[in-house]
Parts: C-alpha cells; structure tokens; sequence
C-alpha cells in the first residue's frame, strides 16, 4: 500500500508535460508583444490625464477630475474597446476616491427614482414575456393581416407600441423573437424571412425614442435636461416629443426594407395561420394588460394626479408579479432584470452628475466661445444638422446606446449649445440620433441576435445596404422635426438661458 501511495505520489509524464505547458502558457502571455491599439489607448489615456490636470487651470480640481475620468472612460471605451458597464463603473469609483465626488453621491444614484423605475419596469416586460402575454396579443393583432405588405405595416404598429410597456431594446427583442419565428415559418418564403428579421431589429430601435423608458439613454437624457436648463420633461411630454418622430421613422424603415429586398410577387402573397401560443397556466391576459395600460396611463397623467412615475411602476410590478394575477411571482419576475444595464446606467449618471456641479460642462461652453472668439457664427439649423449627423454615427464607434448618451451630451449637446441652440433640444437631438445603431451587426443587441437567429436571415451587405438609404432620411427627418414640430411641442430651438456654472 506504501508503495501504491509513493506510485501515486510521482508526477506522470502526461502531468509533468501538461505542467511545463501551462507555465510556457503562462509566460508567452507576460511577454507577448502590446497590440498597438492597447498601446495607443495607453498613451491617449496618459496624454489626455496630464493634460487635464495640468494644463486646464482655469477649472476647479473638482472639474479637472471628472473631466479626466470622463477622458478615460472614453478613451477605455472607444480605443480600448473594453466593456461598457466596468468601465463606467471604475469611473463612478474613479471619482470618488479621488474626492470629486462624495460617496453619497454614488450611493444616491443606485437608489435613484431613475433605477427603480427601470426595476419595476423590467418586472413587467419580465411577467409579460413569461406568461407569453405579448406573443399571444401581437399574434391576435396580425392575425387580420392576409398579404405580406399588410402584415409588414401591422408588425411595424405592433413592435412599435411595445416601446411603451417594455423597457431595453434588447428586451424587446427577446420578447418579440418567438413572434418573429412563427411569421417567417407561416409565410415560408426565404426573401421574407430575411425582411422581417430586418425590420424586427430596426422598428425596436427606431421606436425606442417614443418612450421615456424605451432606452437608458432617454432617462439620462431627461436628467441632463432638469439638471442644465431647467427643462423637467415627463412621460406624457417625452412621448408627445417621440412618439411621432419613432413611428414615421419606423414607417419609413417599413416601406424601405419591403422596396428594397422583397419583390411585388413576395409584396402580394398571401400568409398562412399564424401560431399563436396558448397559455401554459391560468394567468389572465386580460388583467396584465389592465394593469400595463393603467400603469402607462397614470404615467402620462402623472402632472394631474402628482404621484411619481416610479412609485405608480412599482405598483403596477407588484400587481402583476403576483401568483393569482399572471401566475408568475416577483422572485421569478426579478430574474428578468437587467442589472448589469443598471449598474451601467447609475454610473454614468453619477458621471454626468460630477461634469455638471463640477463646473466642467460650463466650462467647456465657455471655451468654445472663446476659441471661436466671435469669428464662426452657425444658424441654429445648421448646429441642429451637426448634432444629428454626429449622433447618427457615433454607434460606428461606440456601441452602447447609453454609453453613445452619456458621451455625446457633455462632449457635442452642451458645446454646440454655445452658438445660442437652446442645450435641451441639443440634448434631445443627440438622444434621439444615438438612437440609429443598425450599420453594423454589432452595432446593437438586436440586431445581432435578429442577425445570428437560427434561420438564415441577413447579412452584413445587407445592413449596410438598408443603412445607406435609411440613414441620410433618419438624418433630415431628425433636423425638421427639431426646427419645424418640436418648437410647437415645448422644446423651443434658440435660448438665452444659462447653464449653472457649479451646484
């Protein structure tokens, strides 16, 4: 037995071999070489810091600090490509430690109106998409549709309205898969399969921008607004704002996409019985849907009835995560939240929050004016067209849609605001425009789960195709609604307020 032991005890070959293996593993990745990007974002990161911190003294410590932090988490995020929610995370405690900002700070955003009305949002797109409730109403509303075409403009009506109750695009995309299945398998023709996985992906984005809580980045936007002007928009007013820019956008992206990659033969022909899933319990669609649609109208009423907007969402959570109400509970409707978005999103408004009472966003307006030095003068519409086209192409760049908001607002909104535009609707265009992210596969989640389906759907050539019809119109219909609808809506273009210079 000794012997069997001491036999035991003794390195094989195989062990011994794998051993050397993985300390040669080990030390090729100390010392391989530095990609140049990892290097370049290095440096970019070490230049931009000193320069921050050296070379800005006219801005507070305060500002110089945040205004660095805000460098780096570009920089990690564009150069670096690292990911969104780390990142902004290690720059909310970036900037507490180093005393830019009190903990109390950090810790008030986690627990901010903003995240718990995402929570209780998500708990309700959680028990609808659980029970099966969305599938089952959008199959019942297409039900009618006899022709691809209608079928094409009903899908858009129906994806588009889920903006209002189904907060995340990616969530809506999840939601809305199943849906996308049992048309592609009721038409059976491989052209359409491939337009609908395209416009699934591009009505949930386009659509998003009708509802406050239709995407992070409009809840940062809003807080932006209240914070640098005063402008205290609610959900009734953000949807008078975006719900017809979302639904004519989402239209048009409906007419393009049937145009562009479906014959007249695929236009006109008639679809098969849609699968409609059955409920699997005894939930009552009729009462989740009562209390989704209550909850959105005491949304939209709240400046009659004065009861904040995420105190009416956890109700209307509570409600409908409940055995007896939906046969789903809150502990299973609490697995459907995306944390990791609101981890993201609290940090970044924590971010956005330092930039503002630091003085840095003044800062930089008054820079801009300065180094113009009265020399360039731009109409309003023109500032409006550079902050849409902007937008518009930043997800080439940056992927996140919040993340686009939460560097787009302080670097390009409250700048261009120096040429007398008034910095809510500079805000609300570079929001809106952030909101376009379908080039690319990776441009935005749903696209790439639309894209990767198990079905052949779309490719790359065919996104890029869609974008280059899609985008110069997005582009112009975002500057005249600016200039031409929303002024009549209550987001005025030219202003001669004042941001606050420091809280």
């Amino acid at each position: 037995m000794e012997g069997a032991s001491m036999l035991h005890s003794v390195p094989t070959t195989r062990a011994t071999v794998g051993a050397f293996a993985d300390a040669e593993g080990r030390q090729a990745w100390l010392f391989r070489p530095l990609s140049p990007r990892l290097v370049i974002g290095l440096l970019s990161l070490q230049a931009c810091t000193f320069v921050i911190l050296y070379g800005l003294d006219g801005l507070p410590i305060e500002g110089r600090l945040s205004l660095s932090v805000f460098a780096g988490v570009l920089i990690a995020w564009v150069v670096l490509g690292l990911p969104d929610m780390p990142v902004a995370l290690a720059g909310a405690l970036a900037l507490v430690v180093s005393g830019a900002v009190d903990e109390e700070a950090l810790f008030a955003t986690l627990g901010s109106e903003i995240i718990w009305l995402l929570i209780a949002a998500f708990v309700m797109a959680s028990v609808m998409r659980s029970s099966g409730t969305a599938e089952r109403l959008a199959g019942v509303a297409l039900t009618r549709c006899r022709t691809v075409s209608r079928m094409f403009w009903g899908a858009t009506l129906v994806i588009a309205l889920t903006a209002f109750v189904i907060p995340s695009t990616s969530a809506r995309a999840a939601i809305l898969m199943p849906v996308f299945f049992g048309l592609s398998s009721a038409i059976g023709r491989p052209s359409v399969t491939r337009g609908l996985a395209l416009l699934f992906p591009s009505v949930i984005l386009l659509s998003a921008c009708a509802s406050l809580t239709g995407a992070g980045a409009h809840l940062i936007a809003a807080d932006f607004m209240r914070r640098v002007s005063d402008t205290d928009i609610g959900f009734a007013h953000w949807a008078l704002l975006g719900g017809p820019f979302g639904f004519v956008t989402s239209l048009l992206a409906c007419g393009l996409i049937q145009l562009l990659f479906l014959s007249a033969e695929d236009r006109r022909a008639a679809i098969g019985t849609l699968p409609v899933r059955h409920r699997s319990n005894s939930c009552s669609d009729a009462t989740v849907l009562t209390i989704m649609g209550a909850t959105v109208l005491l949304w939209a009423t709240n400046a009659l009835h004065g009861q904040n907007i995420a105190v009416i969402a956890l109700v209307g959570a509570l409600l409908a995560a409940s055995k007896p109400v939906s046969g789903i509970s809150l502990k299973e409707a609490l697995k459907g939240v995306e944390w990791n978005l609101l981890l993201f999103l609290a940090a970044t408004l924590l971010i956005g929050e330092a930039l503002l009472t630091s003085g840095t966003a003044r800062y930089l307006v008054d820079q801009t004016l300065a180094a113009l030095g009265g020399h360039l003068s731009l109409a309003p519409w023109m500032v409006i067209a550079i902050a849409a086209v902007i937008s518009s192409l930043a997800h080439i760049v940056i992927m996140s849609r919040t993340a686009r908001a939460s560097v787009l607002i302080p670097a390009v909104a409250l700048p261009l605001s120096a040429f007398g535009v008034d910095p809510s609707v500079l805000i609300f265009v570079t929001t809106i425009g952030s909101g376009f992210c379908q080039t690319l596969m990776v441009s935005a989640k749903p696209v790439l789960l639309f894209g990767s389906a198990e079905t052949l759907t779309f490719t790359q050539a065919d996104l890029l195709r869609l974008a280059l019809f899609l985008l110069p119109l997005f582009v112009a219909l975002l500057v005249a609604f600016s200039l031409f609808v929303w002024p009549l809506l209550g987001l005025p273009i030219e202003t001669l307020s004042t941001m606050p210079a420091k809280a």
